[in-house]
């Protein structure tokens, strides 16, 4: 049975951030990684058009910032690169292919983190693994009969295989209107099936990062920041009821704060709606036979796939099972109760609007000083 100071479970940017927290403060830690790709897993797992829709400046780890060769918004790649040079930088050396699988408190105060290869004893656990980890998946009557390949967004690499087909998309949130541009490029015929109302803001405002601008009025009251949120997205883009998609009753700033949803950063996406290069369809009824899908509205039309961009469940990660801790309706962890259980920390699990790498840097920063003092 292993023994050292702190347990980092996750070596994705919130794990890497905490450890170099840590190192700059002299602490010992182990981070343990159930993947055996490298640090950033999930970046790594995801579709290869993928950029960073928050800007650089507001997204860098504690104590490195991003390359200045880096553009504004890092693609997929350079966002791998970031955190392996991140690594090396602070000299962290994750255990890769080790599956936490139950973290225990004893009665001596210790935490037991348990791996398929054995036991690690430690003061403090940190609990980094990310708050989308299960696909969401939606069914539909008929949908066992469709011939088409039906894949999540999860899974979906790049549009080269999808070129000159028909591929409907469900779902208009970050992943699903990006990957609509990635088939719009490659030539594919893609629709996205907007399921919801949706808010909409752009990608920059006035040469600005609109995660900057947010940023700058984050210390305004709730319904003064979804205000601006509507009036910025309606000088960007007009009365988007002209390309038939509805907004929700809650601003931008209560979705992310109240719910966790994350507003449609917009890349392009609605450009190449105007264009005709994108068509918008309303939510999916049923699948009809070997290729048809038949939408609420009662239209019926004929595709080769399905992507889904229906995100992912929060939850609770099961190495957490009988700790005592729940998930907020935004998605963030906390326990039950008043009395938190020494030692235990999450790092990653909100995403304000201010950005969540930001806010990993502001968490990792805080978990390091309170494990310094003891």
């Amino acid at each position: 049975m292993e023994q050292t100071g702190t347990i980092i479970v996750g070596a994705g940017p919130a794990g890497l951030a905490v450890a170099a927290c840590l190192r700059r403060a002299d602490r010992p830690f182990v981070v343990l990684e159930q993947s055996d790709d490298g640090v950033g897993a999930s970046w790594r797992a995801r579709y290869r058009r993928l950029h960073l829709h928050t800007a650089k400046q507001h997204s860098g780890l504690p104590y490195l910032p991003f390359p200045r060769h880096h553009p504004r918004y890092p693609s997929r790649e350079q966002v791998i690169e970031y955190l392996e040079l991140y690594r090396r930088h602070f000299e962290i050396e994750p255990r890769f292919g080790q599956r936490v699988v139950s973290i225990a408190q004893g009665p001596d105060g210790w935490w037991n983190t348990t791996t398929a290869g054995g036991v690690h004893r430690s003061r403090q656990v940190v609990v980094c693994t990310g708050r989308w980890e299960v696909p969401r998946r939606p069914r539909w009557p008929g949908e066992e009969r469709f011939t088409g390949e039906i894949v999540h967004s999860a899974a979906y690499r790049s549009a080269e295989r999808y070129a000159g087909k028909r591929v409907l998309v469900v779902g208009l949130g970050n992943s699903g209107g990006e990957i609509a541009v990635d088939l719009a490029e490659q030539r594919a015929h893609a629709e996205i099936a907007v399921r919801s109302p949706v808010n909409v803001v752009p990608l920059d405002f006035l040469g600005m990062p609109i995660q900057r601008a947010t940023i700058l009025i984050s210390f305004l009251p709730l319904f003064i920041r979804d205000w601006i949120g509507r009036l910025v997205s309606r000088l960007a883009f007009g009365d988007l009821r002209a390309l038939g998609l509805r907004r929700p009753q809650q601003g931008p700033m209560t979705q992310i704060v109240k719910r966790g949803r994350i507003p449609l950063i917009d890349v392009g996406t609605l450009a190449l709606v105007r264009q005709g290069r994108i068509r918008l369809r309303p939510d999916v009824q049923q699948f009809e036979g070997d290729d048809t899908i038949r939408f609420v509205d009662g239209d019926v039309q004929t595709f080769d796939a399905v992507v889904l961009a229906t995100g992912y469940d929060a939850g609770v990660p099961a190495l957490l099972s009988g700790l005592g801790v729940t998930a907020d309706e935004a998605g963030g962890l906390r326990l039950i109760g008043d009395s938190p259980r020494r030692g235990l920390f999450f790092v990653g699990f909100n995403s304000p609007p201010t950005g969540l790498l930001r806010q990993i840097a502001i968490e990792a920063k805080k978990v390091a000083r309170l494990i310094a003092r003891g």
